[in-house]
């Protein structure tokens, strides 16, 4: 693991934990869906929010499930989601994926969402995440490859967007093309079979293209997106006001659309 600790990318501001609200099992992690079951056992790592965690822990119930994360305004985030719907076998705790506090074999399911793609180490996790993990049990991860998003009608600020986003993740040494990496990253654990497949977001209606254009507005002008290119001396506020323009007015247009793609693995432990 890298000496120095890894930089989220996003952060967690309010406008970064409402876009992470909406996420659910079915959109984000449907690859995993056919190995939940009554009774097992999951840990989520990089849980944000909470809300994949809770639904996770209501498909796995009674079986117990524990969220974490690295930053505590992300378990008060969850945490308060907790207690608006209650769910007994669920619990959220800060944790370091590095060093898992955890006996080795003791989870059936470790799930990580847009985890691996803003680690210094993503491999190093990934070796921490298996050892916690039973024998014949499962890790499953997803991440997203912004090199591989499409978007209409081409705007250049949006281009811009993109590319000043890979230009942080780099002086951050992290992965913005994290998706593509995934494969790669898996093959360097020992022990394990492991299922590649894909899937995407799509954001095309009036009510999609406000969920993820307006929340990118205001995480160019007001995030560790922003404060990171700043920062680094990769952008200006003036340019990260234009490039919030451009989101509102991508949000705006009738032909508007948006596709992410995402690298997903079912990596099974011998």
């Amino acid at each position: 693991m890298s000496e120095t600790p890894d930089k989220y990318v996003h952060g967690h501001q309010a406008s970064v934990l409402a876009a992470h609200s909406w996420r659910t099992v079915e959109n984000s992690a449907p690859h995993l869906i056919p190995y939940l079951e009554p009774g097992l056992s999951l840990l989520d790592v990089g849980c944000g929010p909470g809300t994949i965690t809770l639904d996770l822990a209501g498909r796995v119930a009674p079986g117990d499930v524990i969220g974490i994360d690295a930053v505590s305004t992300a378990i008060e985030k969850s945490r308060n989601l907790l207690a608006e719907l209650p769910a007994p076998n669920c619990q959220f705790e800060l944790g370091d994926v590095y060093n898992l506090d955890f006996e080795e074999g003791l989870f059936d399911i470790v799930h990580a969402h847009q985890v691996l793609q803003h680690l210094k180490d993503p491999v190093a996790a990934l070796r921490e995440m298996t050892r916690v993990t039973k024998s014949g049990g499962i890790i499953a991860a997803r991440d997203v490859d912004y090199g591989g998003m499409v978007w209409s009608p081409a705007d250049p600020l949006l281009d811009r967007w993109n590319e000043l986003y890979h230009q942080i993740t780099e002086a951050d040494h992290v992965f913005a093309d994290g998706g593509r990496y995934l494969f790669g990253w898996l093959r360097q654990l020992p022990g394990v079979d492991i299922e590649m497949s894909s899937a995407t977001w799509t954001f095309a209606t009036p009510e999609w293209r406000a969920q993820w254009g307006l929340v990118w507005a205001d995480r160019v002008r007001d995030s560790h997106y922003a404060s990171e290119a700043l920062e680094h001396g990769l952008s200006t506020p003036e340019e990260l006001e234009s490039i919030a323009q451009a989101w509102i007015r991508w949000v705006n247009d009738a032909d508007g659309i948006f596709i992410v793609p995402h690298a997903q693995a079912i990596v099974t432990k011998h």
